[in-house]
This record gives structure tokens, C-alpha cells and sequence, in this order.
């Protein structure tokens, strides 16, 4: 019992090491989450998601997916695409004082279907969330041989905490972005982050 909770407590420590830093996900979740705008949908798509992943990681997948780059890179271009198209969103938003302090009231019609439909592109065209979970946490896990499934557990369950905390507990900043000034530094915050990472993925960085 012992072994197994050291190997759900590290898997656990070794997910939320790898998703806490600031990245495309984190911050379309934190954005969803102040506005409350489809945020049980975005949390549960971004740890669901992870879970799918970590297991395949646990399960040997990511030895497979090396076999085909070419595949890999494929997934980058198109992602790195979709994530320059929403940090231009994002940037003219900044442009535009007062946009997100609009939407914040309230969401509007088909909002949470193209939440959700962001999210999955957002998960899932990101190659750093594969080499995150299927990679890096399939690798950590294989150290940990039987018990490596109890280490995947514990990873996941670090996504889910995560995701959960930042989606929900992002509606306390409400009063702090009461103003359209603050709402400008979050999409200039989203902007850049999606941006930079989508460039990385074009170029190849």
C-alpha cells in the first residue's frame, strides 16, 4: 500500500509540474473561467483529454508515435496555425477596449459549442501536450513497472485538481477585471502566449 501511494503521490507531483507553467491551455481555460462561459465543459474536455493521453503514455504508445515524425510534425503545423489565428483574435481584442468586459456579461449565442470546439482543437494540435503526456510522463511511469498504471493514476488526477482549480476558481479575479484595462493585460497575456507558442510550432523551434 505503501509503494502505491509513493508511486500516485510522485506521478501525481510529476503531472502538475509538467501543466502548471503557463501555456495555450492554461490560459483559454483561465480566460473561460472569468468569464464563466462553458467552464465545466472546458475543465472536464482538458482533463478527460489528459487522461486519454497519459494512458497511452503508460501504455507504451509514445515508443510507437516516434516511428512516425513526419506525422508529429504534421499535427505541429496545423496547431501552430490554429494558435497564431486565436492570438490575432486575441491581440485585436487588446485593440479594442471593453470587448472582454462585454463578454464577461454573459454568454452569447453558440459561445460554449465554439468553446468547446477550441478546446478540443487546442488540446489536441498541440504537440507539447503530447510530449507532456504520452512522452515524458509514459517514460516516468515505465520506471515505476508495475505499479506504473498507480503512477498514471496519480498524474491524472493532477490534471483534473489543476484544470478544476484554474477554470473555477478563476471567477474570484471578477472584481479584480471590473475594468476594461484589466481585461486588456488577460488578452494580452493570452495573445502573447498563443502567438509565441503558435510561431514555435511553424518554425519549428
Amino acid at each position: 500500500m505503501n509503494h502505491a501511494l509513493t508511486a500516485a503521490a510522485a506521478g501525481f507531483g510529476a503531472g502538475l509540474s509538467l501543466i502548471v507553467a503557463i501555456g495555450a491551455q492554461n490560459a483559454f481555460v483561465l480566460r473561460q473561467g472569468v468569464r464563466r462561459d462553458a467552464v465545466l465543459a472546458v475543465v472536464g474536455i482538458c482533463a478527460l483529454s489528459d487522461a486519454v493521453l497519459i494512458s497511452l503514455g503508460v501504455g507504451g504508445v509514445g515508443a510507437v508515435v516516434v516511428a512516425w515524425p513526419g506525422a508529429v510534425r504534421t499535427v505541429g503545423l496545423v496547431g501552430g496555425a490554429f494558435l497564431l489565428c486565436y492570438g490575432v483574435l486575441a491581440a485585436r481584442r487588446v485593440a479594442r477596449p471593453g470587448t472582454g468586459l462585454r463578454a464577461a456579461g454573459g454568454t452569447v449565442p453558440g459561445s460554449r459549442r465554439r468553446a468547446v470546439l477550441t478546446c478540443l482543437a487546442m488540446t489536441w494540435l498541440n504537440p507539447h501536450v503530447y510530449l507532456d503526456t504520452v512522452f515524458l510522463l509514459g517514460s516516468l511511469a515505465a520506471d515505476r513497472g508495475p505499479l506504473r498504471w498507480t503512477f498514471g493514476l496519480g498524474a491524472a488526477l493532477a490534471s483534473l485538481c489543476w484544470f478544476a482549480a484554474l477554470g473555477f476558481g478563476a471567477r474570484l479575479l471578477g472584481r479584480v477585471l471590473a475594468g476594461p484595462t484589466a481585461w486588456r493585460v488577460l488578452d494580452g497575456l493570452v495573445a502573447l502566449t498563443m502567438l509565441g507558442l503558435g510561431l514555435a510550432l511553424v518554425t519549428g523551434a
